[in-house]
């Protein structure tokens, strides 16, 4: 596994931790770590070791508290863009991946960070969470998919507030708003963000993956959501794990999944 200089990774059981590595900095995304994440999302991608992604940040402080202010104050109109398309498309390995991935967001998720833990499949934030989209104080607004995915989880009226206001929210704001599946004491975060993924990864990855892929085709509109449902449907029953989870069933057993 690649050693990286701003992520810490951890492998156990088939479970990657993702730490966001610059506590001084309260891990905020200077575009070094942004490459980073791309680059351990391929090695996802790629390592069949790998069964599913938890992304946190380093201390009990911050997830991530936005971007680096310094590389973004030099930026024009024409880096802008790629700078935000590059960002973009990092988000959208995690999006898109097939293996589940989790925030545990322990601390500020703001501009960037916020929008990261936006792009994993499921959010579970520590109490002392804050989460916020502030980039109008910066005269800018959210690059890296922020204002398509906010509106997609809280709502338009909801996501239009927090984005032109650049308020942030707790924690329990954010659960009820939708924002996070659930809200824990700081030191049952990661108990509970692997007792999820404990619990996805028991099932069969190809039906998994599946539904990740028909739920974001929701928001698509390249894609037949239905379609593409029925589609995966299809798939799921020439599998070799549809076969074993009636058989389990019937047989009264646990299933042994394969992943084919």
């Amino acid at each position: 596994m690649t050693t990286y200089s701003n992520l810490k990774l951890d492998l156990q059981e088939g479970i990657l931790t993702i730490t966001i590595n610059r506590a001084s900095k309260m891990n905020a995304l200077n575009i070094e770590t942004v490459k980073e994440i791309r680059t351990a999302m391929q090695e996802v991608y790629d390592d069949d070791d790998i069964k599913g992604v938890i992304f946190t940040g380093d201390g009990e402080k911050a997830f991530v508290a936005g971007a680096d202010i310094s590389e973004i104050a030099e930026l024009n109109e024409v880096v802008g863009r790629r700078f935000a398309e590059r960002g973009q498309e990092t988000f959208d390995m995690i999006e898109y991946c097939t293996k589940p991935v989790i925030a545990a967001v322990n601390g500020f998720a703001l501009g960037g960070g916020c929008e990261l833990a936006m792009a994993c499949h499921i959010r579970i934030a520590a109490d002392n969470a804050k989460f916020g989209q502030p980039e109008v104080n910066l005269g800018i607004i959210p690059g890296y998919g922020g204002t398509q995915r906010l509106t997609q989880l809280v709502g338009k009226g909801k996501a239009l507030e927090l984005m032109m206001t650049g308020d942030m929210i707790n924690a329990q704001e954010a659960y009820g708003y939708g924002l996070v599946n659930h809200v824990v004491p700081q030191s049952e975060l990661m108990h509970k963000c692997r007792e999820i993924m404990q619990k996805i990864t028991a099932k069969a990855p190809l039906a998994v993956g599946l539904v990740i892929d028909c739920v974001n085709a929701v928001y698509d509109k390249e894609e037949q959501g239905f379609q593409t449902e029925a589609n995966s449907f299809s798939r799921c029953c020439g599998s070799a794990d549809f076969k074993e989870g009636t058989r389990a069933f019937l047989e009264k057993r646990k299933p042994a999944f394969s992943g084919n």
